[in-house]
């Protein structure tokens, strides 16, 4: 115990800005990207919104039903999961893909995303949008607000079940951006990886069935869903999400007649090119003097472990840990003592980029000393302290 304290103090003198390099495995040869069927395409990593490779994703096209995505989205942000809604007659009998509502059944905001989601269910939508907005209309200007403020420029929306609109456009890039924050809120993840369940069916002992139509829950391990769409104007829309060994992909296309493949060979292009690195784990310590406190150190470090999705042609991180070299007491529990920056050359271009700012964190408190004390007792304390 006494020399791994002195050895502690030794790095805490040393490590003012200390620097080194984290080798890991590179592979300079990735894949090329996939041949697509689709019109428009986009696959991001959607934990730093990097695009891994793309066809035609800045340019407008309708979206059909993967706008339900982003009217979950709101929903959720405007109400409750347990807020109940009673089916307006508006709802009732919209256009397309439906699980049949009927004017006045209540039924809780969760259980209309599941039909939303799960079965498409047009009728969900407006239920949704009347039910918590008041109207379609105000429901659909709250979802151009959001994608104001999610900064998508190519995006607006008519309605919120997707059916053809002059004015209902996205494109594969901003799809993806709505994906990525969907796919941030717990509930809504569940959701679209829910292959079925059941809501009530108005006031009986009966249930309707809610059958997911993405396939790709079954065919693509590490799936986690999303959304399915079509119209003649749009053709087969896809919004798929999948992860593995701690790396999250969303792929998107639109107007693919082969979209189930597309997703696969986007999917498997990006696990292929990509991977999690963990940058530093929750047991990393350093011990820092304390100038003026009851103890003669402070133990900071982090919390929690900290990985980063990177190419795999990524070989060398470095790590620089920048810290004072003494602290000063009073420090409080959570105090930020200094931070630990990681660093690689992401594009292989020769820039280094910043991937990971990691606080250091006080991870308890040293009191100030008690006044009566003097500099010999301090002395006598310090010493007492740093060897018992």
């Amino acid at each position: 115990m006494k020399i791994r304290k002195i050895l502690s103090f030794i790095l805490a003198f040393s490590c003012v800005f200390c620097t080194f390099l984290l080798p890991v495995y590179a592979d300079k040869t990735p894949l090329s990207p996939p041949s697509l069927s689709a019109q428009s395409a986009l696959l991001m990593e959607a934990d730093s919104g990097t695009v891994v490779c793309e066809k035609n994703a800045h340019t407008r096209l309708p979206m059909a039903s993967t706008t339900k995505i982003m009217t979950a989205l709101v929903a959720l942000e405007l109400a409750t999961p347990d807020t109940v809604i009673a089916v307006d007659a508006r709802a009732v009998g919209t256009e397309g893909s439906s699980v049949y509502l009927c004017e006045g059944e209540k039924l809780t905001l969760e259980e209309l995303l599941y039909a939303l989601m799960l079965e498409s269910a047009n009728d969900a939508a407006v239920a949704i949008a009347i039910g918590i907005s008041g109207s379609v209309e105000a429901f659909v200007d709250a979802m151009n607000t959001k994608a104001t403020s999610l900064g998508l420029v190519d995006t607006h929306f008519a309605n919120p079940h997707g059916l053809d609109a002059e004015a209902h456009y996205t494109t594969a890039y901003e799809l993806a951006r709505i994906a990525q924050v969907a796919l941030q809120n717990p509930l809504l993840r569940t959701i679209v990886s829910t292959r079925k369940t059941t809501i009530p069916h108005q006031d009986t002992d009966g249930v309707r069935l809610l059958v997911n139509h993405n396939k790709m829950l079954r065919q693509y391990d590490g799936c986690i869903g999303m959304k399915t769409g079509y119209t003649q104007k749009s053709g087969r829309c896809l919004v798929s999400a999948a992860e593995r060994d701690g790396v999250t992909l969303i792929a998107v296309t639109i107007d693919s007649p082969d979209d189930w493949n597309d997703h696969a060979k986007l999917l498997d292009y990006g696990f292929a090119n990509y991977r999690s690195v963990e940058l530093c784990s929750a047991d990393f310590q350093l011990c820092l003097p304390v100038v003026g406190g009851k103890e003669t150190y402070a133990i900071v470090g982090i919390f929690q472990t900290y990985s980063v999705t990177l190419p795999t042609t990524v070989g060398v991180i470095e790590q620089t840990v920048e810290c004072p070299r003494h602290l000063y007491a009073p420090v409080k529990e959570g105090d930020v003592c200094g931070r630990m920056l990681f660093l690689c050359d992401t594009n292989n271009d020769g820039i280094q980029e910043i991937i990971g700012d990691i606080p250091l964190i006080a991870q308890h408190k040293v009191e100030k000393y008690a006044p009566h004390l003097n500099l010999w007792q301090r002395f006598l304390l310090w010493w007492q302290r740093l060897f018992s």
